[in-house]
């Protein structure tokens, strides 16, 4: 039988242990984007968000921390379509959506969905294709909220490993799902997804942990080892700092992607196709590094 004392000291460890285990604070993300056109290589081009036909957004709102990236797909200028017009709309969509608070945090598929349906309704034509990535990060629950459609994705790195990561959607090979935009009568002919079919995910994060969202052309020239690298050189939370590591990462795959000896994530991915391809894969590249940090006014 236990005595009184050793029962009260038995209760106020496991009060404590709760209590240490519940924080009570926001959180929030602390986010730098880089970014690389293809075409420009001997420096970033920057319009507004925009790396190619690469878009991107950071929202914030009193409830969420957003962050978007988009992939244009380049197959549409063969038919005198800029491919940056769809994504970037797309993302200005979204983060207007964000900022004028007419999303839930717990569904970053909802923020998607109305997006890619303003457009469709746009009394202006807009024509194209895109994938799209969306993380939210709930504050005061401490969760991530996540979608993706297609290829490109996120990473959540804890203690130099991989927790999270997204999973990527083909049709078959070099060929993501991805939302579209067709001129009349040609709509059955055109790849497109519907915004419901973007892989979802919700995870708890904690302070310290680092969220890198970016399209394709990082994931087809980096490998995980290599990004964790880079990430190692993260030593701090402030801005600077992240902007820093960002660029690193974005700046050391823009120069795999023209090495035609390297053996790419996309080159192996293509020969476990059946093709024999060597090199890395010239892309448009966009970063968004983020790392969870406590909420301050």
């Amino acid at each position: 039988m236990l005595s009184v004392l050793s029962y009260g000291r038995i209760v106020a460890r496991a009060v404590l242990g709760g209590l240490s285990q519940t924080d009570g604070r926001d959180y929030r993300l602390v986010t730098a984007s880089c970014g690389f056109g293809k075409d420009f290589r001997k420096g970033i081009l920057k319009k507004g968000m925009c790396y190619g036909d690469d878009a991107c957004f950071i929202a914030r709102h009193k409830s969420a921390d957003v962050l978007g990236v988009a992939d244009g797909v380049g197959g549409w200028r063969d038919y005198g379509v800029d491919p940056s017009q769809f994504s970037a709309t797309l993302m200005k969509t979204c983060e207007r959506l964000v900022k004028e608070g007419r999303f839930t945090p717990s569904s970053p598929v909802g923020i998607l969905t109305s997006g890619y349906y303003e457009l469709l309704q746009n009394k202006v034509p807009l024509l194209g294709s895109s994938t799209a990535c969306i993380v939210v990060l709930d504050r005061r629950s401490h969760r991530i909220h996540t979608c993706n459609l297609g290829d490109s994705g996120f990473l959540v790195v804890r203690g130099g490993e991989v927790v999270h990561r997204s999973d990527e959607q083909q049709h078959y090979f070099n060929t993501p799902f991805q939302l579209s935009i067709a001129p009349p009568g040609v709509e059955g002919v055109v790849l497109s997804d519907s915004p419901e079919a973007a892989d979802s995910s919700t995870f708890d994060v904690q302070l310290g942990d680092i969220i890198l969202t970016a399209t394709d052309g990082l994931f087809d020239n980096m490998p995980d080892y290599m990004i964790l690298q880079e990430l190692k050189k993260l030593k701090n939370t402030n801005y600077d700092s992240i902007q820093q590591t960002a660029r690193s990462i974005a700046e050391q795959a823009h120069e795999l992607a023209y090495d035609p000896n390297y053996m790419s994530p996309f080159a192996q991915f293509a020969c476990d196709n059946g093709l024999n391809v060597r090199g890395g894969k010239p892309d448009d590249i966009t970063v968004l590094l983020s790392i969870v940090a406590e909420y301050a006014d």
